[in-house]
């Protein structure tokens, strides 16, 4: 599948939130040079000045019209390559109506109203509203075009031969092979570790992810990336015309 992007720059990018922004790599497509920072907003992934021609987001982009149980086609996908060890990563995402809840309970009964068989939501998900509200404010069909919804845990099993791996980000030795797998991939200055890009609210598990979601966002710009649902079948749009699916 070919990517159609409106810009030529030879940077991509990839963007993990936190509590105090979004991390961002950037990587270079000719000369390999590997760029770091954080940034306040999503308006600033916007204003990059290096104006990447593919950002890769960790976050939800394309919210479904209704809730249904196990989220959209492409997180059932998703948790399918995963497996029971990562695929709890992939969490179901609210219906769009839910974004205009002001508490919890609110947040709930919108999502149970918006289908027949819509489930309530996690706090873990309205936790994320705020972001979520943020990228769809933002995203339209048009930017969708470079701006990639991607999930770390997707990009590493591609990394890993299309394996999932067995250890937690969040513990020592599965950072060790996150770190060593993205050393093999590309960032071969972090086959030291990557504790010196964690600082302060930045942890470890960002700075992860984020070069994570460059690597698929690279692989995008080579035209090698692979898609839930499958690149040789149409991903389905919510009514904003935003294509649901997940790169990695």
């Amino acid at each position: 599948m070919s990517l159609s992007v409106p810009h030529s720059s030879p940077w991509v990018a990839g963007a993990d939130a936190y509590p105090e922004g979004w991390v961002v790599v950037l990587w270079h497509t000719a000369t390999e040079e590997v760029r770091r920072r954080t940034v306040p907003d999503v308006s600033a992934l916007l204003a990059l000045d290096e104006s990447p021609s593919v950002l890769g987001l960790d976050m939800i982009v394309g919210l479904p019209d209704r809730a249904a149980p196990g989220g959209r086609q492409c997180d059932r996908a998703a948790r399918q390559l995963l497996v029971h060890k990562r695929g709890t990563s992939v969490f179901s995402p609210p219906a769009h109506p839910v974004l205009g809840a002001g508490t919890y309970d609110e947040a709930q009964r919108r999502n149970r109203a918006s289908g027949p068989e819509a489930p309530g939501l996690s706090k873990q998900t309205y936790y994320l509203l705020p972001r979520l509200r943020a990228v769809a404010r933002h995203l339209t069909p048009d930017r969708q075009a470079w701006i990639r919804e991607v999930h770390p845990e997707l990009s590493f099993y591609a990394m890993n031969d299309d394996t999932p791996l067995a250890e937690s980000k969040h513990a020592p030795a599965g950072q060790e092979g996150r770190l060593d797998l993205l050393s093999r991939h590309g960032f071969s200055d972090l086959a030291e570790g990557g504790d010196a890009h964690a600082d302060g609210a930045v942890g470890i598990d960002d700075v992860l992810d984020a070069h994570a979601a460059c690597w698929s966002a690279r692989r995008l710009y080579q035209g090698t990336a692979e898609r839930c649902p499958p690149v040789d079948a149409d991903a389905p749009r919510n009514a904003r015309g935003l294509r649901m699916e997940i790169w990695r």
